[in-house]
């Protein structure tokens, strides 16, 4: 006796899952595409959640495989209280959006344990495309977007299996069918989506600031920038209007910063009232104009870190958002962006700004905490004594410090480590005359004490520093990792002035624009190795593509409504205009699907065409039939009739018949319609030809 042998056991467990009921396999597949749903969500759940929500699943997984019957009543119950139980534990309310997605995805889960008829199913299906909606409310970004129509496409692919009781339906099929409503569908999606009128708070979740990736802050001590230099995500992306600008004068002026405490760096405080600095005093150089378009991403902070220097921004923002130019060049804003900012203007490179004269608020900038960094104060009072500089103005000492850090042998490193004692005092004294190691912020925080100990003021300017070219699309990219600190000091006649230690140290992170960068992992390091450019090439295709969805998705805003309305020949349109056009559009879309149900409630079937010539044919030669004659009977009264000389027109009649009804594998999803009208004409021509040899009566 030959031993059989066993299938390996993934082939094992298809073949089962093959071979299962109709009602478990859509049951399983429905569990797989709630799975797929709920995904999404686990970084946003409580841990309890998205464990509960798996066991749900994997436990209604298990019955629908085992044939076992579903919990009772009072079993869900208990569940279901325990769960609102934990979602107000957790949220402390039961109110809001996280608790409110967090029970949301609780009763899906709980849910599942009770399809036992279509109705349930019709629950679980409306209750998962209302979870696919809330995805957007902590994302809208573009790998989110393609996974919630891949979720749509197989709530569906389930809604369509739950119509078709009969015979057993692939997946494939249903899944074919379920995608052409979705195309059908897109041609409305897309009307909706570029008319529907953005009028809050019915559009955006205003406040919602849970994307705010940008890292510039109004706090400033030695390695913040440093840890943000790691984050290599984009913060803004920019458009030029003719020649870009070159590196080296590429700024993006953030948070300034004026007040020091021997530990950080703070803005001035609101209510320090300096005369003769209350108004921005600019002179831009009309020649280095450079048009440009720019997206913010969401920021922590209420400052627009924007190209220097934009001395004005166009009108038509966001009326909630007023934005005001302060005298220290800040744009900023009466609340942090919780969304993207799409704006055009025009930015100066160079230009001058700030009193040219020396008035009292200047005093502000040379204060420093005492008690700090006493060896650093020292030697600026020794500097003061050194017959070249004693008279030195502020423009010659900045030159002196920036040549003692290239002759000193400073080191420019995104590792410098921590500076200062256990309380973080004198952390300026062990960078100038100890370690002589630092980022960014180690320079500019140094340099700006020496020059306040030289009677000279100064103050920080936090922000972004270069661009990033993407090959692909054209755009400038910058990231979160070209945040920068510099310096600014006051000079006599011209204002103030803008001073980079880092070039100094570092020239190509300013001029040529190579910033430093954390040493590549173990995987990234091999594929750049075997293959140098090709990580380089996807990452700009990937970029290019999340630069179009940003610049075309979501920030289709209701300015660029107005502007398709006057591209469609409106002169001044208004958003009463946009809903007299999306509503024209609608109009027409429902009296053409109007049109296509009267067509096709007139289209006759082409079988039930057939069949119906056949009876008049047969009706010519003396056999009387009516509508609801089946060709089965059809075929019994001609055999009644002419015997056996009917025997080939009954084999004609019951060939069609076999064409509709036969019992296939996996019968058509569009019914007869799908049938070959080549085959039913054929069967016609030899109905005809076997009918002329039929005896007459």
């Amino acid at each position: 006796m030959t031993p059989q042998r066993s299938l390996p056991r993934p082939v094992a467990t298809w073949s089962r899952l093959r071979t299962l009921p109709r009602e478990a396999r859509d049951t399983l597949f429905l569990l797989a595409v709630i799975a797929w749903v709920v995904a999404p969500h686990a970084g946003h759940l409580p841990l309890w959640c998205t464990g509960l929500t798996a066991a749900m699943l994997a436990w209604r997984a298990r019955l629908a495989l085992l044939g076992r019957a579903l919990p009772s009543r009072w079993v869900m119950v208990g569940w279901l209280l325990l769960a609102v139980a934990a979602t107000a534990w957790t949220h402390r309310t039961l109110l809001g959006k996280d608790a409110g997605v967090t029970l949301l995805v609780v009763l899906v889960a709980l849910k599942t344990l009770e399809l036992r008829a279509r109705r349930d199913a019709f629950v679980v299906f409306f209750l998962g495309f209302f979870l696919v909606l809330t995805h957007f409310l902590y994302s809208q970004a573009l790998p989110v977007a393609v996974a919630m129509v891949v979720a749509v496409w197989g709530l569906l692919t389930a809604l369509v299996l739950a119509h078709m009781p009969v015979g057993l339906p692939s997946l494939r099929q249903a899944a074919g069918l379920a995608a052409r409503m979705c195309l059908l569908g897109a041609p409305i999606m897309v009307v909706l989506f570029l008319l529907f009128p953005r009028i809050a708070p019915l559009w955006g979740v205003p406040g919602d600031g849970l994307d705010a990736r940008t890292g510039l802050s109004n706090r400033l001590s030695l390695g913040s920038v440093a840890e943000l230099a790691l984050d290599d995500s984009v913060a803004m992306t920019l458009r030029f209007f003719g020649p870009a600008p070159p590196p080296e004068s590429l700024y993006f002026r953030g948070p300034v910063l004026s007040e020091f405490d021997g530990r950080e760096w703070r803005p001035l405080s609101p209510g320090l009232f300096l005369p003769g600095l209350l108004r921005p005093d600019t002179r831009p150089d009309a020649a280095s104009g450079i048009d440009y378009e720019i997206t913010l991403e969401p920021t922590k902070v209420a400052v627009l870190p924007l190209p220097e220097l934009t001395p004005g921004l166009p009108p038509g923002l966001p009326e909630d958002l007023r934005l005001r130019l302060r005298a220290d060049l800040q744009w900023t804003a009466s609340r942090p962006l919780d969304d993207r900012l799409r704006l055009r203007s025009t930015a100066y490179p160079r230009f001058e700004h700030g009193p040219v004269e020396p008035v009292a608020g200047l005093r502000h900038y040379v204060e420093l905490p005492p008690g700090y960094n006493p060896r650093t104060l020292a030697w600026a009072a020794e500097m003061r004594r050194d017959p070249r500089l004693a008279q030195a103005d502020a423009d010659t000492l900045a030159q002196a410090l920036l040549r003692h850090i290239r002759s000193a042998g400073y080191t420019y490193t995104l590792t410098p480590g921590v500076y200062g004692d256990a309380q973080g005092r004198h952390a300026i004294d062990e960078f100038w005359l100890d370690r002589r190691e630092g980022f960014c912020e180690h320079f500019a925080a140094a340099v700006t004490v020496v020059l306040r100990a030289l009677d000279v003021p100064a103050r920080i300017v936090t922000g972004y520093q270069g661009a990033e070219r993407n090959p692909v699309d054209g755009y400038y990219l910058v990231r979160n990792s070209f945040a920068h600190a510099w310096v600014e000091y006051w000079q006599p006649g011209r204002g103030w002035v803008r001073l980079d230690p880092t070039a100094a140290v570092a020239p190509d992170r300013i001029v040529r624009h190579t910033p430093l960068r954390p040493a590549p992992g173990l995987l990234a390091a091999a594929l750049g190795n075997v293959t140098p450019g090709l990580v380089a090439q996807l990452r700009h295709q990937w970029q290019a593509l999340n630069t179009a969805w940003n610049q075309w998705v979501l920030n289709h805003s209701r300015g660029r409504q107005l502007e398709l309305l006057r591209h469609l020949g409106l002169r001044s349109p208004s958003w009463h205009d946009l809903v007299l056009v999306l509503l024209g559009l609608l109009v027409a879309a429902s009296l053409a699907g109007a049109g296509w149900a009267w067509w096709e409630r007139r289209h006759v079937d082409p079988w039930l065409a057939t069949l119906r010539r056949m009876r008049a044919e047969l009706a010519r030669h003396g056999l009387a039939s009516d509508d609801t004659t089946a060709p089965r009977e059809l075929a019994r009264r001609a055999r009644k009739r002419w015997g056996p000389a009917a025997q080939a027109v009954e084999a004609v009649l019951l060939e069609l018949e076999t064409l509709r009804y036969a019992p296939r594998a996996s019968p058509p999803l569009r019914g007869p319609t799908t049938l070959s009208r080549s085959t039913l004409r054929a069967l016609l021509r030899r109905l005809r030809q076997q009918a002329r040899h039929l005896p007459h009566a």
